[in-house]
């Protein structure tokens, strides 16, 4: 079995100018979110470029984006929300590029307060860092790689939170790298998760639209549930 870079793909860069997160912006009531207006958040393939597209199998509402370096798990969902998830992909030769989004509704703003403080604790507990050896995973066989991670804080109008954005790089023999950003704030009684991902193959450093392209599409997800809260 040949040792592959997760995927053998080109990452076309973001089409549209979407809302960037920012601090300075005017809060909103952070009155009762309902799961209508988190879904009216979610970005559609269309949104993003034309070579986006919906994955056959999207992952479960029931668990988290990993929130740490190396062979994390997906952590549960804490409490008991109500849920919507959605991802989308744009693949290629080179490299591709992922975003999934992961909206919770609790029942008052103390449910969310706890659930969120358990995702704290969770982030918390992540190592700064990990390292693999080459090896199968999930069926294919993994480069080496290691990985580095920072967590952040993050604020968008009245969503709160923080962002942990990891940094892997493979062996020289498989050259290349994959950089995650998994965000997760909240406001009076909802939580929004979203992870966007980009894979390289044939390169160690983290392309220079990265940043700016995550923060371009969290927050245009939450102007969008905060626009429809206000309608």
């Amino acid at each position: 079995m040949a040792t592959v870079l997760l995927r053998t793909v080109t990452a076309g860069s973001l089409a549209v100018a979407l809302a960037g997160c920012s601090g300075g912006d005017p809060a909103p009531d952070a009155g009762r979110y309902t799961i209508a207006m988190l879904q009216a958040g979610v970005l559609q393939p269309a949104d993003a470029g034309p070579t986006w597209k919906r994955p056959e199998q999207s992952p479960p509402a029931t668990s988290l984006m990993p929130l740490c370096p190396g062979l994390a798990s997906r952590p549960p969902v804490p409490g008991s929300p109500k849920a919507i998830a959605a991802s989308m992909a744009d693949e290629g030769e080179q490299g591709a590029q992922a975003f999934d989004q992961l909206g919770l509704v609790y029942a008052d703003p103390a449910a969310m307060d706890a659930a969120f403080t358990a995702l704290e604790n969770a982030m918390e507990a992540c190592p700064p860092s990990a390292s693999r050896s080459a090896g199968p995973r999930d069926g294919t066989a993994e480069a080496g790689y290691t990985e580095t991670s920072t967590i952040e804080p993050l604020t968008s109008g009245g969503w709160k939170g923080f962002v942990t954005v990891r940094h892997k790089v493979y062996e020289p023999g498989n050259p290349g790298t994959a950089d995650v950003a998994v965000a997760v704030v909240g406001q009076g009684n909802a939580i929004v998760v979203a992870a966007y991902a980009v894979y390289w193959v044939g390169r160690h450093s983290t392309g220079p639209d990265f940043s700016a392209d995550w923060n371009r599409l969290v927050g245009t997800v939450l102007r969008r549930v905060d626009a429809e809260h206000h309608n």
